[in-house]
């Protein structure tokens, strides 16, 4: 069996990194293989070399040995066989311990793996002022250990996969027992089974994976980093995908109404909680839609303003060498750039950038007469509108749809502006992510479910899961 050792090495053969320690035990050689960066350097130690050296130094026989060593005797720590050396490969790279024995056909390994990681973190994207502040962080186990805590129930299950020739990603999908739809979890299964591709490095990997069929610039899934949004999630039937060296988990089916809605809407009072989803529902559709009315009214229907702003308006505007069109293009694309300049330079001196940046080119553009005041006020008030969307996702797909509304307001006018609005709602409407209709409880029509999209009911009033979610136990709250 000697050639078992010989492939081992011939596969990670240029892996400086890797170990063979050659131990005689009992008059037999046998091999611990590892990588000592990521393994744990005391259990290695304490737990394998250690009970190693005191058996090599003990009167004990080579049979009893096995023996001993089949029946777990022997280290302190648990132990599996690997009867598939390419497996055992395999388990190296991936921070296990190895132990070789040169006459058997299989090899014994130790899960002591340690990757450096980072503690848990509040949320740093979904801030809430009321509400858990912990953050998923990159580690998958944490994450587990972070949803566990807050769903004590042995229906919390887990299906894991591994995906990536290279990267060999750990990916667990989780849900509830008895609530999720049967239909939706079969498809995401599917799908993650068809997957392959060299390597994952993020969950947006497996997003673009299971898009199948969805070809829209709009979120198919949720993105969130709090367990709290997973646990409500699966709560609701809906199911979790969390990846290992993300700190994003996956929310499937969703819906446009739940891409508006944010945490801590659950953690204030329902009086404070739907005044504040109607506000942001209302600015969701200003950001994306009021430039285009602004240059298309200005441009084909100054009569229906009254006759006061429109002097206003005009007397801004006499000396712009720019039309409307030109000028609200020009103000979004400079906007897109500074916001995306403040992104990418580092945090200390990023948002004062973008703030201060935006602040004197718009003052200095409306001076030397490139564009209005107008178009300036409309520009900035859409940009803040932007922020208010609690997605991300949903707040880029939003920057994108303006920039045709604004082409086809330019152009055609009011006209344009609700042909491209009918197209976009037309194609909520048939977008079905998963099998489920993207724009319940508005299409279809779904009247129990009104009770948590644009406004949010008391919980007491909210006895049922939404169907949309959950086709099975839809009761959450027993009747008093």
């Amino acid at each position: 069996m000697s050639g078992i050792i010989e492939t081992i090495k011939e596969q990670l053969e240029g892996s400086s990194d890797a170990v063979f320690q050659n131990i005689r035990l009992h008059g037999h050689s046998c091999d611990l293989i590892y990588i000592p960066f990521i393994v744990n350097s005391l259990s290695l130690h304490k737990d394998i070399a250690l009970p190693l050296r005191n058996e090599a130094n003990s009167e004990h026989k080579w049979p009893d040995f096995l023996e001993r060593l089949d029946r777990g005797a022997v280290f302190p720590i648990p132990y599996l066989k690997e009867f598939d050396i390419n497996k055992a490969v395999d388990l190296i790279v991936a921070g296990k311990v190895v132990l070789y024995f040169e006459e058997l056909p299989y090899v014994y390994y130790f899960e002591i793996t340690q990757y450096q990681k980072r503690s848990v973190t509040e949320s740093q994207n979904e801030l809430v002022v009321i509400g858990p502040q912990e953050a998923f962080i990159e580690d998958i186990e944490t994450n587990l250990s972070l949803l566990r805590h807050k769903i004590k129930h042995p229906d919390l299950k887990t299906i894991h996969y591994t995906i990536g020739k290279y990267t060999k990603t750990d990916v667990y999908v989780v849900y509830i027992e008895g609530l999720y739809k049967k239909e939706v979890l079969a498809e995401i299964e599917k799908q993650l089974n068809e997957i392959d591709i060299d390597g994952i490095l993020g969950i947006s990997y497996i997003s673009e994976q299971l898009r199948k069929g969805n070809l829209t610039p709009f979120p198919v899934f949720q993105y969130t980093e709090r367990p709290d949004s997973v646990a409500a999630s699966l709560m609701e039937g809906r199911i979790g995908i969390l990846q290992d060296g993300t700190p994003t988990a996956m929310i499937a089916p969703t819906s446009f109404f739940t891409m508006l809605q944010s945490s801590e809407d659950y953690y204030q009072s329902f009086y404070a909680a739907s005044w504040i989803r109607i506000v942001r529902f209302v600015f969701s559709i200003i950001s994306m839609i009021l430039p285009s009315l602004y240059v298309a009214i200005t441009t084909f229907h100054p009569q229906i303003i009254p006759s006061n702003l429109l002097i206003t308006i005009a007397s801004a505007r006499e000396n712009i060498p720019f039309s409307a069109l030109t000028e609200a293009l020009i103000m979004e694309l400079t906007f897109e750039a500074l916001r995306e300049a403040g992104t990418r330079i580092p945090k200390p001196v990023g948002q004062t950038v973008s703030i201060i940046g935006g602040i004197v080119i718009g003052q200095a553009a409306v001076q030397a007469g490139i564009v209005s005041a107008p178009m300036v006020i409309v520009v900035s008030i859409t940009g803040i509108a932007t922020y208010i969307i609690p997605h991300y996702e949903l707040g880029l797909t939003f920057r994108l749809l303006r920039f045709p509304l604004l082409i086809m307001g330019g152009t055609m006018g009011l006209l344009g502006v609700y042909i491209t609005a009918f197209l976009i709602y037309g194609h909520l409407a048939n977008l079905r992510p998963l099998g489920s209709p993207y724009l319940q409880p508005v299409a279809p029509l779904v009247l129990e479910d009104w009770k948590d999209t644009l406004s949010r009911f008391p919980s007491n009033y909210m006895k049922k899961r939404s169907k949309l979610y959950s086709n099975r136990n839809l009761r959450r709250q027993n009747q008093k």
